[in-house]
């Protein structure tokens, strides 16, 4: 059995080093899903205490969701399906820890209730962050009086209870009743003060909570595959959360704490003073693509609402038709969820050759005719450089305002994820053309075919 796990543990590891880049990431995707197939068959045929006609039941009815997941999620519902994904993690790692002790008295109390602790403050923190995401619940964060203090107390009690259940409960049922409760409250806490900006950094943190309750069940039924599996996503999963805390210029302390998106009377420096605000026609927006020479596509969050991916890839061959030279600025956090950009340009096969990260197409929009931006609103706001009133100041963003004009599609005026309004779109070369991505777009397809 252990070399199997040994095999399992090599696909997981190849297919997390390969998906790393858009071109390998289908097949790394495939190579962990092998090895995970792996290690359950392997755990399967080593117990003589599952019951075979369970398992099946539960092979049927998980292989029948996820196929209507498969099917039917729209690519731009990538982020809450993820979500969800981490909750029902979390959650079955809660379960096998609960029903290792209800079962055995003896089982180590401090790994089952970590387990049960880290999987059930996934799964409900992992729910909010869906709703945020869905639109269920507000997208802007929700504080009250107090409530830092709140999450503190709760966090306080369930680790007196996991050392000392004594402390505060007659009994060690009745400790790990209570660590459920105050675990569950807890993932509702810690998440619904993160406001939408800062969703990308909770989606990969949830995801490494989840590792982490994995792996701690891993080490409670002793099951060297569900610890190297857990601990691989664990780090992974903190390691992504650093990356998009480095692409936001914010601690990790600050994106849990720092309600980003909040109702505030305090604004960037666009709030509070009048913009002079240009809207131009598709029409006249495809006079000025069909001038320039080097032309610079950022998505955004309204591209993918709007499914705009497969028209936006039409318009820049129609253009790359004309002899121009179009590329894709790719934001870390543009979205909702990490890579989520480029997911949506895969889809529309989009050459992965023309997808540039911030750091390497910050320095083209120097010498670019246009900067066509698509639904994207705090990743491209020149405030984040300046203003230090602003929540998103520090933020590495692209720097399409020193591109020569500034073309920006969005629905209406309201501000981004991080609730303040962008300076960008009252600068001397930007222009706004309103509507939705998908219909401008497809109006603008038109323009320029005709020119």
């Amino acid at each position: 059995m252990n070399l199997f796990y040994l095999i399992s543990a090599v696909c997981f590891i190849l297919g997390l080093k390969r998906l790393s880049h858009p071109r390998t990431a289908r097949s790394g995707n495939f190579l962990a899903a092998l090895g995970m197939l792996i290690a359950i068959a392997a755990t399967l045929a080593s117990s003589n205490v599952l019951d075979t006609n369970l398992i099946l039941i539960g092979v049927g009815v998980g292989s029948l969701i996820g196929f209507l997941f498969a099917t039917r999620v729209q690519m731009t519902e990538m982020p809450q399906m993820v979500a969800i994904f981490n909750g029902l993690g979390g959650a079955a790692s809660a379960l096998i820890a609960s029903a290792e002790f209800l079962s055995n008295p003896n089982s180590p109390y401090i790994i089952v209730c970590l387990s049960v602790f880290i999987g059930s403050l996934t799964f409900t923190g992992s729910f909010i962050a869906f709703g945020k995401l869905q639109g269920i619940i507000s997208g802007r964060a929700i504080t009250f009086k107090g409530q830092q203090l709140f999450n503190a107390l709760i966090a306080l009690a369930s680790l007196v209870l996991i050392l000392t259940p004594n402390l505060l409960a007659s009994d060690l049922m009745t400790a790990f009743t209570v660590i459920i409760i105050l675990a569950l409250i807890l993932g509702i806490g810690l998440t619904i003060p993160i406001g939408g900006a800062d969703m990308p950094v909770v989606i990969s943190l949830l995801n490494s909570y989840s590792g982490v309750a994995a792996a701690a069940t891993g080490f409670l039924i002793d099951n060297q595959a569900l610890i190297i599996s857990g601990s691989l996503v664990g780090a992974s999963g903190l390691i992504l959360t650093n990356i998009m805390c480095k692409g936001m210029n914010r601690s990790l302390a600050n994106v849990i704490f720092g309600a980003v998106g909040a109702e505030s009377s305090s604004g960037s420096s666009a709030e509070g003073k009048e913009m002079n605000i240009k809207s131009y026609s598709t029409t006249e927006a495809a006079m000025i693509l069909d001038a320039a020479e080097k032309i610079i596509i950022v998505p955004g969050y309204g591209l993918a609402v709007a499914q705009a991916q497969h028209i936006t890839r039409e318009v820049a061959d129609t253009l790359e038709s004309k002899g121009k030279k179009v590329y894709y600025a790719i934001h870390p956090v543009a979205g909702r969820m990490p890579g989520h950009m480029n997911v949506l340009l895969a889809e529309a096969n989009v050459s992965y050759d023309l997808l540039k990260d911030l750091d390497e197409i910050n320095p083209e929009f120097e010498d670019c005719d246009v900067a066509l931006i698509l639904g994207a609103n705090d990743v491209v706001n020149p405030a984040a450089r300046h203003d230090q009133s602003s929540p998103i100041y520090g933020m590495p963003i692209l720097n399409v305002d020193k591109s020569k004009t500034v073309i920006i599609n969005k629905r209406s005026m309201n501000p981004g994820f991080a609730g303040v309004q962008n300076e960008l779109f009252g600068y001397d070369n930007s222009i706004m053309v309103f509507g939705d991505a998908k219909d401008m777009l497809n109006s603008l397809l038109k323009e320029i075919k005709e020119l």
